[in-house]
């Protein structure tokens, strides 16, 4: 069975960072695809090893903006 799940994905120097928003997980990579692989990599090992993956799973993630007095 096949479950999707949400990532957000930046840039940090030379790096691509995918952030998983239903589980507190992250993967890296020289590229999106390579860091996506990596971040499905990590969060399939993370729910493998947790007592009760579903614990560790956010159903609704939320993505918003906000604001923050003079940041550059």
């Amino acid at each position: 069975m096949w479950r999707t799940f949400t990532a957000a994905v930046g840039l940090e120097q030379d790096w691509c960072i995918a952030q998983c928003l239903e589980v507190d997980v992250a993967g890296h990579g020289r590229t999106i695809n390579e860091a996506l692989g990596h971040l499905a990599e990590a969060v399939a090992l993370h729910l493998d090893e947790a007592d009760d993956p579903q614990q560790h799973v956010t159903t609704i993630p939320v993505v918003t903006a906000f604001q923050i007095p003079g940041a550059a």
